[in-house]
């Protein structure tokens, strides 16, 4: 599969990448990194740190689509530069490569050392948790959403699969209600896109559910409170 893959430019400078199997971009091509920054970074984990009783606690993230490791990497560099403790998992059913992920550019917007740690450790997080340092753990789960299991609660899910219209299946209310099964009381669920269905199984389960602003080309987002 990897071999089909291009990288595309996208507006703000930044990298993605184009699946032709799905007909999608990794990323918003209005911009690949301020997407990720927007949405993930800012409107889920530093929207959970300024609602957190201790800001500084050690936080778990739970993704969902890993992709590129854009989302890991922003958050990973934030956080060892904050110096809180990140224990972080990836869901993915199709990795890409370590060379394909070497090509994307993404070394220009975190520090070396995370990007060095990233790239020699990749094939490994695969198969287990690796250390980006001592207080930034990885690990990423190489199998579908469906098949996902796990004893840890997250603090944080960030929900970044491929649109409804090209991966109807990972926005079915299941898929949600097996994803959120994963999230602390309290913890926060944020993704690019908001849909009425999204918005209906949230409620349905329990979640605080609001309209954010969007990243650029997007007028809205969508995070949800866990309640329970």
């Amino acid at each position: 599969m990897n071999h089909e893959l291009k990288i595309v430019p996208t507006a703000d400078g930044s990298n993605t990448i184009y699946n032709p199997q799905v007909g999608e971009n990794y990323h918003s091509t209005h911009g690949a990194l301020q997407e990720s920054r927007h949405v993930f970074l800012n409107s889920g984990l530093q929207y959970f740190l300024d609602t957190s009783e201790n800001p500084l606690s050690p936080v778990s993230i739970l993704e969902v689509g890993f992709g590129t490791g854009l989302n890991f990497l922003l958050t990973a560099d934030y956080c060892i530069e904050k110096n809180i403790s990140l224990d972080y998992t990836g869901i993915e059913a199709y990795p890409l490569s370590d060379e394909m992920i070497g090509q994307t550019g993404y070394n220009q917007y975190i520090s070396p050392e995370v990007w060095q740690q990233f790239i020699e450790l990749y094939p490994q997080a695969l198969a287990g948790e690796i250390l980006i340092n001592p207080n930034c753990k990885l690990q990423i789960a190489h199998c579908t959403l469906n098949d996902f299991q796990s004893t840890q609660q997250y603090d944080i899910i960030y929900f970044d699969a491929f649109a409804v219209g090209k991966q109807p299946e990972m926005w079915e209310d299941a898929a949600i209600a097996h994803t959120v099964r994963f999230l602390k009381p309290g913890g926060v669920f944020v993704t690019y896109a908001i849909t009425g269905n999204l918005k209906r199984a949230l409620k349905a389960l329990g979640f605080k559910v609001e309209k954010a602003p969007g990243a650029p080309g997007k007028r809205e987002m969508l995070r949800a409170v866990n309640r329970f």
